[in-house]
């Protein structure tokens, strides 16, 4: 059977939509500078570069599934963020359309600075409201290791059907020896080595938040990490 693909677009957050302040941010990307008010020179939040050592992956919540707007804004000022995806089937009269939509609703994984995510919240406030997650130990925002953020990536961009997507419950119940995958389209992907759905898979996990699982992966492919 055919299927119609589409993708899912952003509800609001284009610069059609955005208020005069972040249009010009947007306008002065290159520059990396802005005139908030006449004759004050300030930085723009999205053109500025922050240093490599103070980046870190976080995961920002946003209301009203309204993801696929801030990936957008965050796309227009150049700053990587991820948000797993999945194809699901609707109809739209008689057509059958195999759609590309979040995976998960109203987060979204974002590499920057702590300073660089405040001035956006900040700047966005008003039209799109955002909050960070937070680590409930440290009562902080939630900070993801860059290794174990890529092999997250590497296993929910693949948008496989096969791939299982764990909620942070399910994951608590889950054990499993760490492991590497040696071999085939997960190749490099670190986790955990659990049953799930009756299949041995690798599982990658975002402690607190959400994990994926690799569709079902050789024994012969993985590898212990000590």
């Amino acid at each position: 059977m055919c299927y119609n693909h589409e993708i899912e677009p952003p509800a609001i957050g284009g610069p059609e939509t955005m208020n005069a302040e972040e249009q010009t941010c947007i306008k002065n990307d290159l520059t990396g500078r802005v005139f908030h008010s006449p004759g004050v020179p300030k930085e723009c939040p999205i053109a500025n570069k922050p240093s490599a050592d103070d980046i870190h992956w976080y995961v920002l919540r946003v209301t009203y599934s309204r993801e696929l707007a801030l990936k957008n804004y965050l796309d227009l000022g150049e700053i990587e963020s991820f948000i797993p995806m999945r194809y699901e089937i609707v109809v739209r009269g008689e057509r059958k359309v195999r759609k590309l939509v979040p995976a998960i609703h109203n987060l979204v994984f974002v590499r920057s600075t702590r300073a660089q995510l405040d001035e956006i919240k900040r700047v966005k406030a008003l039209t799109l409201p955002i909050r960070y997650f937070m680590d409930r130990e440290t009562r902080r925002p939630l900070t993801i290791p860059e290794r174990q953020m890529q092999s997250f990536i590497a296993v929910a961009g693949n948008y496989d059907e096969q791939i299982v997507y764990l909620d942070a419950t399910t994951v608590a119940l889950k054990k499993g020896d760490r492991v590497r995958i040696t071999d085939g389209i997960f190749k490099g992907v670190e986790g955990e080595f659990v049953r799930v759905k009756g299949d041995r898979r690798v599982m990658v996990a975002v402690q607190g938040v959400m994990a994926v699982a690799t569709a079902f992966v050789h024994p012969s492919m993985i590898e212990v990490i000590e």
